[in-house]
């Protein structure tokens, strides 16, 4: 199976990305999300999570305590690396599963942190969605009404749009300059000749 990886920045506008491709009927996994999944059902990352912080991470009826959590790891990044080295290895196992069960001729993995948690290196080819800083920050203020201060700091913690560029194989750029079905469009099509499917949705 052939699988693309897709990153970006926050508030680079990549799960937009992403709905445009499962438009063409293109599975995508969402790392992130499936994250937030297994660390309540995956009983050996449980089991190592209570391990690392303590059984009182998890609340009586067996949830994570969410906000506990984040203010351990979200400005203590030794526990932070702690927390991803656990976690990022039960998605790769994740993910592996859901591609068994995909038919189509190529499967999409989002992740925010596509590079950093080297999961880059599972995918046949990598695409980076770029946007410009100041829109980046607009977006993220408009979606999750938090500070600009406080979008900051979540960047910090990812690799700039420089570094990420240098490892991608694709860049879509989505400016609100330049048309982004079409750049998504573009790419599915290439896909599928490489493909040689005949597929073209």
């Amino acid at each position: 199976m052939f699988k693309v990886g897709i990153t970006g920045g926050i508030g680079s506008g990549k799960t937009t990305v992403c709905k445009i491709f499962e438009l063409q009927k293109v599975p995508v996994f969402y790392a992130d999300l499936e994250a937030r999944e297994i660390m309540s059902s995956d009983e050996k990352l449980i089991d190592d999570v209570k391990a690392a912080f303590g059984a009182d991470i998890y609340n009586t009826d067996g949830t994570l305590n969410r906000s506990k959590l984040a203010k351990l790891v979200f400005n203590n990044d030794s526990l932070l690396g702690e927390l991803n080295s656990l976690v990022h290895p039960a998605v790769f196992r994740a993910f592996d599963k859901w591609v068994d069960r995909q038919t189509a001729p190529y499967v999409i993995k989002e992740a925010a942190l596509l590079f950093e948690s080297g999961s880059y290196k599972d995918c046949d080819a990598t695409i980076l969605v770029k946007s410009p800083h100041d829109l980046k920050i607009k977006r993220v203020i408009q979606r999750d009404l938090i500070t600009e201060a406080d979008i900051l700091k979540r960047m910090a913690k990812q690799l700039d749009d420089s570094e990420k560029e240098r490892l991608s194989d694709y860049i879509l750029q989505n400016n609100e300059q330049e048309f982004l079905i079409p750049q998504v469009l573009n790419l599915h099509q290439n896909f599928l000749k490489l493909l040689g499917s005949n597929d073209s949705n």
